[in-house]
């Protein structure tokens, strides 16, 4: 057990997207500001020359404070000018000292920057850590998870409050370009979940590739996390149940729909396309889930300008025609049938979360 511990904490990673720089800019970036830091104590020494000897001619020009500079900064020191007022020597220890600390610094930057962004890295992890919650924990990042991100960042959620449990490097890249934070390792490891925080997700979407990897997921994530919603992904509609009973809140076959759509689009090619749509972000028609307005309240679902499917009334879904959700009451949420130019998560006035009035007739 003490192994397997030691090679969780190694494998599950956090990996931030990274600010991606080109090389030739931060050469620049460097020169730039090591001829700034010799410019300027240039400047220093020749506007005080008065107060340096040159033991040649006694006098410094332009050119020997050049010189003075290069050979200063560098730590050389040939002693051949120095400072000789108690004003010269003073801003060479409060001023060109700290320069000359600064221009090393430059020199030996590439040491430096690397140790620089090791702390920046642990910096930027804590901090992820400290204000990570209530967030939403995506499992694979193949096709199945990357639809399901993409969907979720379309619909408002915040690419930040999205981290990718996933062991390949392939998907560690491609979430990364998509701006995403990842945690690299094995999510039927309970070491690697603890890593995404799983503990204080509100989500969970498993898109595992192998049946038996969703389950051991799924009872990790519930034994870790009794209250989040966790949505799975399966590839045989046998292992819905079992899924389901590993603590699963809803769970997709994905092999089944792509089939009862391949179906649908041979029966009906126009069928097929309207459900093609449906599920097609930001194209035609949308299915989006919005509170009830209060002038709605006590009308039939089929009254209303939206085309209503669904009531979610209590916890439970009740299609349209459900005797139940004939009248339509407060703190009901509706899931419609709308164009997708508005906005699923778009604020609604009137809905029993803000101040609305009504004339009465």
């Amino acid at each position: 057990m003490p192994d397997e511990n030691a090679y969780d904490r190694a494998m599950a990673r956090l990996r931030l997207p990274q600010i991606s720089r080109s090389p030739w800019w931060e050469l620049t970036r460097r020169m730039l500001m090591a001829f700034g830091v010799l410019a300027m104590t240039v400047l220093i020494v020749y506007l005080d020359r008065e107060g340096y000897n040159d033991s040649a001619d006694g006098e410094v020009s332009l050119i020997d404070a050049v010189y003075y500079t290069t050979v200063t900064l560098s730590t050389t020191g040939y002693g051949d000018i120095s400072p000789v007022t108690d004003q010269a020597r003073l801003i060479n220890a409060l001023v060109i000292t700290p320069l000359r600390v600064a221009f090393l610094v430059l020199l030996i930057g590439t040491t430096i920057e690397v140790l620089a962004s090791q702390g920046r890295e642990m910096f930027r992890e804590a901090r992820w850590r400290k204000k990570m919650n209530n967030h939403v924990v995506v499992i694979g990042y193949g096709t199945k998870g990357r639809s399901a991100v993409e969907t979720l960042v379309n619909n408002g959620v915040d690419k930040e409050s999205i981290i990718i449990v996933d062991p390949s490097q392939t998907a560690l890249g491609d979430a990364h370009s998509d701006g995403i934070a990842v945690v690299t390792g094995d999510a039927t490891r309970r070491e690697v979940l603890r890593r995404a925080g799983v503990q204080r997700a509100r989500q969970v979407i498993i898109t595992t590739d192998r049946d038996d990897s969703t389950v051991l997921c799924a009872l990790n994530v519930r034994q870790l996390n009794p209250d989040t919603y966790v949505v799975a992904a399966v590839r045989e509609q046998n292992n819905v149940p079992l899924v389901r009973q590993s603590g699963a809140d809803s769970v997709i076959t994905s092999s089944d729909a792509v089939g009862r759509l391949l179906g649908l689009s041979t029966l009906s090619p126009s069928l097929g396309s309207v459900m093609e749509d449906l599920l097609t972000y930001g194209q035609g028609l949308e299915v989006a889930e919005r509170d009830l307005l209060v002038p709605e309240v006590g009308k039939q679902p089929q009254q209303l300008p939206d085309q209503v499917i669904a009531v979610v009334r209590d916890g439970q879904v009740h299609r349209y025609f459900d005797p139940v959700v004939t009248q339509l009451a407060r703190g009901d949420k509706l899931i419609v049938v709308r164009p997708s130019e508005e906005l699923p998560w778009a604020p609604r006035p009137g809905t029993h979360d803000e101040d609305f009035t009504t004339d009465e007739a």
